[in-house]
């Protein structure tokens, strides 16, 4: 089967997805590129029965190349992004926090310095009809120079070098909605970082996590 490890992987991170409260149903999409080939989840099959075989692939230019199931309708946001960026995989929920902050900002301001894993501000994408090319557009160009942003009216998109990077972002992403929201809801003045505050934030994080391998016993 073309691409079987890659759509195993959208598989299993739909029900990652699915178990960490990520989506609503099949309000979601995930894919990954490998070369010119994009596998990409299947429209409305529910999570716990999708099978990697569900999942399908299409060139760069929207061609099918294998699978007979219809994809995602966000298929043009998809190719859109990796046309434009160099992205290997993006996940897409509709989580509570990232939805709602979206209706009521237009750039989530850097209210805690994980914003720098983004990239910094993160941009709330102009609503556009779901599955359509204005929406792959309005997304393409909030995501330039980040690896996540909000869709006004609909949710929330995530990219990484790897399926799996980019679906830890998704509830990182969700928690620095919730923070703003909830600092919005107080009605005082939120204190943001500027410029100076999130480039140190983003060189301390570069090797967050990072430890010497273990040794082998």
């Amino acid at each position: 089967m073309l691409m079987e490890k890659e759509r195993q992987e959208i598989v299993d991170t739909c029900l990652f997805m699915l178990r960490e409260g990520l989506v609503v149903g099949t309000a979601g999409n995930v894919s990954i590129r490998k070369d010119d080939l994009v596998a990409i989840s299947p429209s409305g099959v529910p999570y716990e029965e999708m099978t990697a075989e569900d999942v399908v692939v299409f060139n760069i230019d929207g061609e099918r190349v294998d699978g007979i199931l219809e994809p995602s309708s966000e298929l043009p946001l998809h190719l859109s992004v990796y046309r434009s960026t160099d992205a290997l995989a993006i996940t897409h929920n509709h989580a509570p926090a990232s939805t709602a902050l979206g209706l009521v900002v237009d750039v989530v301001p850097t209210s805690h310095y994980y914003s720098a894993m983004f990239g910094g501000p993160i941009r709330v994408a102009p609503y556009a009809e779901f599955g359509t090319d204005d929406l792959a557009k309005n997304v393409t160009a909030a995501l330039k120079d980040r690896t996540g942003a909000l869709m006004k009216n609909h949710g929330a998109i995530t990219t990484g070098p790897t399926v799996k990077k980019a679906v830890s972002m998704l509830p990182i992403l969700e928690y620095v909605c919730d923070v703003q929201l909830r600092a919005m809801a107080t009605g005082t003045e939120i204190a943001l970082l500027d410029d100076a505050q999130m480039a140190n934030a983003k060189q301390g994080m570069a090797g967050y996590g990072k430890q010497p391998a273990r040794e082998k016993k």
